[in-house]
């Protein structure tokens, strides 16, 4: 007897569920073209945090890279891509590094095929703005891959439950926070434009400032470049903070590998 035969599956109204309790992202502003790129997220945390989070990130790095550079020093943005850049780069090695030593742990136990989902794809066409952008949408895809491969882990019993756990926990807070970090970054940024306006208003009404040079703040004066530097480390406090308030096992060195069972 067929599994379909006594088992009702998702037809698409999951995906549908998702889709209608996010609102949508604004990008009216938004001129630049994108690259429209397939992709598809099978998990529900992959589904989640893609919807929640992608647009997010792509709203925060456009207006860093495109607005911001208009207005503010280029040195000072490419510091605030720089940290965005090193943040991405250290999730996606750490996501590459759990599928590695998850794979280790297939061939070890001699586990030949990972679980897969009975709900329906979220498939959908994605307009990418920015190479920062593509490797988000990078990063959201491995996750989506590690997934299964931790809950197949503990259907077999080579992890614990709760080792799963901590590890979908510890990969989505990450993904999660270089958004938050993009959108951040950025709202502090439009402050220090909305600084400048409001010195500038007085003698220069009906102006447009332009950067003095590439090196230079608007203004000529530092307190935008300080701003922007407090920012940055009070994003790399707040990364080192979370991580050190983790138990031993739950922080980045230890969560990187999925653990046998004892």
């Amino acid at each position: 007897m067929a599994d379909s035969d006594f088992v009702k599956h998702d037809q698409g109204g999951v995906n549908a569920r998702i889709l209608a309790r996010e609102s949508k992202a604004d990008f009216r502003r938004v001129e630049a073209a994108s690259l429209k790129l397939k992709a598809s997220f099978a998990s529900a945390e992959g589904k989640r945090l893609f919807i929640r989070y992608f647009n997010t990130f792509q709203l925060g790095i456009h207006f860093i890279s495109v607005i911001a550079r208009t207005r503010l020093s280029h040195d000072d943005v490419a510091k605030v891509e720089g940290h965005i850049r090193t943040q991405m780069e250290r999730v996606a090695e750490e996501l590459n590094r759990a599928l590695d030593g998850a794979e280790a742990l297939f061939k070890a136990n001699g586990i030949s095929s990972a679980a897969t989902y009975d709900t329906v794809p979220l498939e959908l066409e994605v307009g990418v703005l920015s190479s920062s952008s593509r490797r988000y949408l990078e990063i959201l895809g491995k996750l989506d891959q590690l997934m299964p491969v931790l809950q197949t882990l503990e259907i077999h019993e080579v992890i614990t439950a709760q080792a799963v756990d901590i590890e979908r926990a510890a990969f989505k807070r990450k993904v999660r926070d270089v958004a938050n970090t993009a959108r951040n970054l950025a709202t502090r940024m439009r402050r220090e434009m909305n600084t400048l306006d409001a010195r500038q208003a007085p003698g220069e009404s009906g102006s447009t400032a332009v950067p003095q040079d590439p090196g230079s703040s608007a203004t000529g004066q530092s307190e935008p470049a300080e701003a922007i530097q407090a920012g940055l480390e009070d994003a790399g406090a707040k990364e080192d903070v979370e991580d050190a308030s983790l138990p031993p096992h739950e922080r980045p060195e230890a969560s990187a590998t999925p653990r046998a069972a004892a």
